[in-house]
């Protein structure tokens, strides 16, 4: 893989409804999300004009669960609104070790000596649920939940602050990404009926049946009101050491040996909802509190303040 300087357009239909010869969500679709894949090694390289990476993953398994992530009948691990016109799949990968390693390259802006940054760690798994228009199959919104058990990092501080520079050179292009997703997501949370096709010729004209009322409310259950990005690590302890050594003239100025630091985080989560807009409801969020009250009252203020300032210019 490689970083792009500027993003791509969309993918548009799906690949696979287009070689089934279909333009909709069908039977095709439905064979390969039941598919159960195994892989027992996989290296992916990630090139970028100031670091490159790479992640290698072992015994590497991604299959379709329910919406409590349970292995059960494939029937059930997809739910579809045709008075929506849409579906709702949950996929989930596990593997056993992931090793992580990133350095900067030659021609890259960082300092000529660097440390390359490794992490490696034990079993984890992502869950993944996307939501999809029946019509096209286009993904409307995505919930990924990045899930790690104990994890154990030792940092120098020559490693942290390459972290930190990789980090400042990959903002760049995710910025320009998350442009590009902002400005196509206005149309792609659009509620579109459904395209006529024989799937939904069950559907009673004259009124909603009370099956199709109860598959709307599981629907709305289990649905994305908006794509989001979750990372939860039972505990971390996090080691880090200071490598560095002062040197002036060719000689050791400062012999002794840095410091350390141990921290310690019990279930720790990061929560990124990228799409949402200031002053919106937080109802939906994953780990909603109360205390978030007080920060839609303070957002709406000056949303309301920003607008007021807009309409006098």
């Amino acid at each position: 893989m490689r970083t792009c300087e500027e993003p791509r357009p969309p993918n548009g239909q799906s690949p696979i409804a287009l070689a089934a010869g279909q333009s909709e969500y069908g039977f095709a679709e439905k064979v390969v999300e039941g598919m159960f894949i195994v892989v027992n090694s996989i290296t992916i390289k990630i090139h970028s004009k100031a670091f490159h990476a790479s992640f290698e993953l072992w015994q590497l398994q991604g299959y379709s669960v329910n919406p409590n992530w349970q292995q059960s009948d494939l029937r059930l691990t997809r739910i579809t609104d045709p008075q929506r016109g849409e579906v709702l799949t949950f996929k989930e990968l596990t593997w056993q070790t992931l090793r992580i390693e990133a350095d900067a390259t030659d021609n890259g802006d960082q300092d000529p000596v660097t440390t390359p940054l490794r992490l490696i760690t034990n079993q984890g798994r992502i869950q993944i649920s996307l939501k999809r228009r029946t019509k096209d199959c286009n993904v409307m919104a995505s919930k990924l939940m990045f899930l790690l058990d104990d994890l154990l990092w030792v940092l120098t501080d020559s490693q942290l602050k390459a972290m930190m520079k990789y980090a400042e050179s990959l903002s760049e292009a995710m910025e320009k990404s998350a442009q590009q997703r902002k400005s196509l997501a206005p149309e792609s949370v659009q509620i579109t009926p459904p395209a006529p096709s024989t799937q939904q010729s069950w559907s009673q004209p004259f009124g909603v049946s009370p099956n199709a009322s109860s598959i709307g409310q599981y629907f709305d259950k289990h649905d994305m009101k908006e794509s989001s990005y979750h990372l939860l690590i039972s505990r971390l302890d996090l080691h880090i050491c200071d490598d560095s050594h002062t040197r002036e003239s060719g000689t050791l100025k400062h012999g002794m040996l840095g410091g350390a630091m141990q921290l310690t985080f019990r279930r720790m989560a990061f929560d990124y909802y990228p799409f949402h807009r200031a002053g919106d409801a937080c109802k939906h969020w994953v780990r909603y509190s109360e205390a978030m009250e007080t920060r839609g009252q303070w957002a709406k203020k000056l949303v309301s303040e920003f607008q007021s300032k807009i309409e006098k210019l």
